[in-house]
């Protein structure tokens, strides 16, 4: 039967049960993306349908067919589904890519057009060593766990960690020059570590870093996000200077630890935002302290770092820079970038409780998935202002 004519009651429900199975990839339903291509269904309850690929080495193939299968073993009536897989021709997979970029024949920045409301972090620091990759993933996964739409772009090219602590092993998918991003936790993510064997080192100079920060924004199909995150290399080098270039309403998030030296090298790193004109949206104090058995709290790396940075960074660029939170030392948090899951994620069951409790008391949580699931609400429940932004409405 033609796809978009339903002869009969059943094969009406079997169309809706199948607008409910997504790409797993494109987070879009398959009906809405031209991937069905035919479904049939008999007398007796069977039911045949026709899916195609986007690519013949979909590495997602089984997960797909599993889902179809799933999606109409639930509709009563059923009783036998088959699905068959074929691949899209050229000039279908170039109409998925326009239906994609919503007609738009140039390949731009999508967070940079006037009517995107994706609220883009990048999240800075002055040295490494202080928790950014950490701090970034499980902000990212907490923001995913409250049902927003979130993607994360691995800028530290030389340094890059985030498919590690996400437990991303795949690659991309390339649709010709499209890259569709692995997704984990409900998170998009595109890393120059995707794209390399083994632990081979990256030995990239500035323009080349560069292109390939551009080449992430505009060739990867995150879709419509909430939120996206970046994860810049320690400093002031080119990487940040090229997402004040590329993505000049981005807002930067300062990661600092609570000693004076990596205070004073944090500020440095947040007052680029002069020259770039972009926002310091706050700073995160991490590893403040430790919580000995005894309940104790060791202050390993002194005190005061973040509140310090904090004050003179709203000096220096004349507005407030609020301290965000303080994350303290948590080796469940070591565990969980170990082990490729957020710790924000790897207690779920106690997590309603412990937010519930952080929320109505305002008190900062006393573990770090606490914490840092307190910081990712703040930051996901910010208002923002719509002047200037198309709202796709137009007076009658």
């Amino acid at each position: 039967m033609p796809v978009s004519e339903p002869a009969s009651p059943l094969e009406a429900q079997v169309l809706r049960a199948l607008d409910t199975v997504q790409d797993p990839e494109l987070r879009r339903p398959i009906t809405e993306l031209g991937m069905l291509k035919d479904v049939r269904v008999d007398a007796g309850g069977g039911v045949a349908v026709d899916v195609l690929l986007t690519i013949a080495g979909c590495p997602l193939r089984d997960t797909i067919t599993a889902d179809v299968e799933r999606a109409l073993a639930a509709v009563p009536g059923v009783n036998a589904v088959s699905v068959f897989l074929d691949v899209m021709t050229p000039e279908q997979r170039n109409a998925l890519k326009d239906r994609l970029r919503g007609g738009d024949p140039v390949r731009t920045i999508p967070f940079n057009r006037p009517d995107s409301l994706t609220r883009v972090y990048a999240v800075a620091s002055g040295k490494g060593g202080v928790g950014k990759s950490s701090v970034t993933v499980n902000l990212a996964a907490a923001m995913a766990s409250l049902g927003l739409r979130v993607g994360i772009v691995d800028a530290d090219v030389h340094g890059f960690s985030v498919p590690g602590l996400l437990g991303i092993t795949r690659p991309p998918t390339r649709v010709d020059e499209m890259i569709l991003p692995p997704v984990a936790y409900g998170i998009k993510t595109i890393s120059i570590g995707m794209f390399v064997d083994g632990n081979q080192p990256v030995a990239w100079r500035g323009p080349m870093l560069h292109r390939a920060l551009e080449q992430f924004l505009t060739d990867v199909y995150f879709g419509d996000l909430d939120v996206l995150f970046l994860d810049l290399p320690p400093g002031t080098g080119d990487i940040a200077i090229s997402v004040g270039q590329l993505l000049p309403g981005s807002e930067i998030l300062l990661v600092t630890t609570p000693q004076s030296a990596a205070a004073d090298v944090a500020e440095r790193a947040g007052s680029v935002a002069r020259q770039t004109g972009q926002k310091v949206t706050g700073v995160i104090e991490n590893m403040s302290w430790l919580v000995l058995p005894g309940g104790e709290r060791l202050e390993v790396f002194g005190s005061g770092g973040g509140a310090a940075v904090s004050g003179r960074l709203g000096d220096t660029l004349g507005y407030p820079v609020p301290l965000l939170g303080s994350i303290p030392l948590d080796v469940a948090l070591r565990e969980g970038g170990d082990g490729g899951l957020p710790v924000v994620l790897a207690d779920a069951a106690g997590a309603a409780a412990i937010d519930g409790a952080a929320e109505n008391t305002g008190e900062a949580g006393d573990t770090a998935a606490a914490e840092l699931r307190r910081i990712a609400r703040e930051l996901a429940h910010r208002p923002r202002g719509l002047a200037g932004r198309s709202l796709g409405v137009s007076p009658v």
